[in-house]
């Protein structure tokens, strides 16, 4: 994911967990918040409750190779923070597909679908 995307500070993280509408599903949690950018920024969370380091890597990659395409028809102006929850590690990639597609459709920020 280009840099440009991604929501590189601790603090920033932190606001969106502590003040976003977050939206829940078996898979994954989206949790949104509007920013004062022209573009909207993703991060990516996997706690210990997913499993060793190996396991906490692979769903975090898949999830952000999930989100990759998706990016250009998402709703700019917003952060958003994707966490893993444990079931995403038994789950195929069309299932994590169809997961973020509701999450962001649910929460609104799907501008139109590709």
């Amino acid at each position: 994911m280009k840099r440009r995307f991604r929501l590189t500070s601790s603090t920033d993280f932190e606001r969106v967990r502590r003040l976003g509408k977050s939206y829940a599903h078996p898979f994954i949690v989206l949790i949104a918040l509007p920013n004062e950018v022209d573009n909207s920024r993703f991060a990516v969370a996997a706690g210990r409750s997913i499993g060793k380091a190996v396991q906490r890597n692979r769903a975090k990659r898949i999830l952000r190779e999930t989100l990759r395409p998706l990016i250009p028809s998402i709703t700019s102006g917003w952060d958003i923070v994707l966490l893993a929850r444990k079931p995403i590690t038994t789950a195929a990639y069309p299932e994590i597909e169809a997961a973020i597609k509701t999450l962001l459709s649910r929460a609104n920020l799907l501008e139109n679908t590709p």
